[in-house]
C-alpha cells in the first residue's frame, strides 16, 4: 500500500497522512510487524537442524517450514527417520551430549533416560520469560497425560508434546455384537463372551499388531499386576505374578484363538487393513489409528464400526497413554531459536490448523479439543470420541499409571515382554512358564546394567 502511494506534495498532504495512516493500520493488524521484525531481525540467517521419526505430522510438518522462515528467519532442516533407526541414533546422539541438533522428538519410552540423564534442556526459563514466550501459548493448555513425561520428578518441564495416543476399543463389526445380543465390553469378561460369540472365518474376533510391550501392560495392570515393582523408586521387573500370569494367558488367548492367521506378525499397518475389510472385528490401540475406520474413504466398516473405553479387569481400567514431544538437547549451540521453533509448531494455532485442516486429530491441546469442528471430526455414528480421549488422557495424568513406560529401563524389559507373549501366544509354554523366565532375563540384563 505504501508502495503505491503517491509522491508526497507536502508534509500535511491528506494523500500522505492516508498513506501513513492506512499503511500503519494494515502492518499493525495484519502483520504485527513489531513482532515480526523482533524476530527477523534476531534470527534472520539462522539455521536449525532438528530430528524425529517418521509420521505423518511430521510430513505434514516439513510443507510448513517455509512459512516458519518467512516469519522468524529462521531455516530448519527437518531429519525423518524410521523409528527404531531414530530412537538408537538419537540415543547415542543425546549421550554423548553431541550438537548435531538443535531440537528432536523425544521418544515416549526412552524419556525417562533421556530426561533423568540430563541429556535435554530444561523449558521452563523460556515458558515463563514473556520476551520469548507470550501469555496466551499457555502451557496449562496441554493435557496432563500428554506433559507427565516430560516433565522430571522435581516438577520441571523438558518437553511438550505433539501427539498423545490414547487407547480405547473400536469392533468394526459392531454389528455383529448386536446380532449376538450383547453390547460393546465394558470388562475383559464381556470382551471374552463377545469373541465367544462372534469369532468365524470370515471375521476374527479380536486382533493387534506384534508390539506386546504397548499392547499388553493394560491387561496386566487390569488383572492387578504390574512392569516394574514400584516405579521410579524401585524398578525390579514383576510380571511373573500370579496376576501377570493371568494378564499374559488372557491376552495369548485373544490373539490366539480369536485372531487372524499369522496375527503374531502382524503390524499397525495390516491390523487396520484387516479390520477397514471387516476380517476383524475388535482392536484395543490408539485413537490415530482407530478413528479411520469410521472416517478413512478406504474403511468398508465406517456404518458397522462402533467405539468404548477400554475395558476394565478386576483391578480397573488402565488404558495406554502415550506421548510424543519436541525437546531441545543439551549440546544444542542455537537453544533460543530451537525454542521459537518448538513454541510456533504447537501454538494453538498450528495445532488447531493441524488437527482441523490436516486431519491430525491426536492433539495435546484442550482449547483444541474442544473446537466445535474437531468435535464434529471426532464425533462417529453418534459416539464422542474426544470425550473418551480427553477424559483417558486426564486420568493417566491425574492417576499417574504410565510412569513405568518413562522409566530408563523399559527398554530392556519391553523386550521381553514382546518375545514372551508371542511365546505363550504360539503355544511354545505355559504362560507361568515364559513369565518367569522372562523376569528373569530381565533381572539379569539391568543386574548387568547396574540398575538393580
Amino acid at each position: 500500500m505504501l508502495n503505491n502511494a503517491k509522491p508526497r506534495k507536502g508534509p500535511g498532504s491528506p494523500s500522505r497522512r492516508s498513506a501513513l495512516l492506512g499503511g500503519a493500520a494494515l502492518l499493525t493488524t495484519a502483520l504485527r510487524v513489531p513482532a515480526v521484525l523482533a524476530q527477523t531481525k534476531e534470527f534472520q540467517g539462522v539455521t536449525l537442524k532438528g530430528a524425529a521419526f517418521q509420521h505423518p505430522f511430521q510430513t505434514i510438518l516439513t510443507q510448513l517450514l517455509p512459512e516458519f522462515e518467512q516469519q522468524t528467519g529462521i531455516k530448519v532442516l527437518l531429519d525423518i527417520q524410521s523409528f527404531p533407526v531414530y530412537n538408537q541414533r538419537m540415543d547415542l546422539e543425546l549421550s554423548t551430549q553431541g550438537s548435531s541438533y538443535d531440537f528432536c522428538n523425544i521418544t515416549f519410552p526412552f524419556a525417562g533416560r533421556w530426561i533423568g540423564s540430563k541429556w535435554m534442556t530444561g523449558l521452563d526459563d523460556f515458558v515463563r520469560n514473556p520476551n520469548s514466550t507470550p501469555a496466551d501459548w499457555d502451557p496449562s493448555d496441554f493435557l496432563k497425560g500428554a506433559q507427565t513425561a516430560f516433565t522430571s520428578s522435581d516438577g520441571k518441564t523438558f518437553g511438550f508434546a505433539w501427539l498423545t495416543g490414547v487407547q480405547m476399543l473400536a469392533a468394526a463389526r459392531g454389528d455383529l455384537i448386536e446380532k449376538a445380543g450383547l453390547k460393546m465390553p465394558a470388562t475383559f469378561k464381556e470382551m471374552m463372551a463377545i469373541c465367544e460369540a462372534t469369532h468365524s472365518p470370515e471375521t476374527a474376533a479380536y486382533a493387534n499388531d506384534k508390539l506386546h510391550n504397548w499392547q499388553w501392560p493394560p491387561f496386566l495392570m487390569g488383572f492387578g499386576g504390574r512392569v516394574f515393582r514400584d516405579p521410579p523408586t524401585d524398578v525390579t521387573p514383576v510380571f511373573d505374578t500370579p496376576e501377570a500370569v493371568e494378564a499374559a494367558s488372557f491376552y495369548a488367548t485373544l490373539l490366539s484363538k480369536y485372531g487372524p492367521s499369522g496375527v503374531l506378525s502382524y503390524t499397525d499397518d495390516q491390523v487396520q487393513r484387516a479390520q477397514f475389510a471387516g476380517r476383524v472385528n475388535m482392536r484395543t490401540q490408539s485413537l490415530d489409528w482407530l478413528l479411520a475406520l469410521g472416517r478413512s474413504d478406504d474403511s468398508k466398516v465406517r456404518d458397522t464400526v462402533r467405539y468404548a473405553s477400554f475395558p476394565a479387569g478386576p483391578a480397573g481400567s488402565f488404558p495406554g497413554v502415550n506421548a510424543q514431544g519436541y525437546g531441545i538437547p543439551a549440546g544444542s549451540k542455537q537453544k533460543r531459536a530451537a525454542w521459537e521453533f518448538i513454541k510456533w509448531v504447537l501454538s494453538k494455532e498450528n495445532m488447531t490448523r493441524m488437527a482441523i485442516e490436516k486431519k491430525q486429530i491426536a492433539t495435546t491441546r484442550r482449547s483444541v479439543l474442544q473446537n466445535p469442528k474437531l468435535r464434529e471430526a471426532m464425533s462417529v455414528n453418534g459416539q464422542d470420541l474426544a470425550a473418551i480421549y480427553i477424559g483417558t488422557a486426564e486420568r493417566a495424568g491425574d492417576v499417574g499409571y504410565m510412569k513405568y513406560r518413562t522409566m530408563p529401563v523399559f527398554p530392556q524389559a519391553g523386550e521381553k515382554i514382546n518375545k514372551a507373549i508371542e511365546r505363550i501366544a504360539s503355544g511354545q509354554d505355559s504362560a507361568a512358564v515364559v513369565m518367569a523366565a522372562a523376569v528373569q532375563e530381565a533381572k539379569d540384563d539391568l543386574k548387568k546394567a547396574g540398575a538393580l
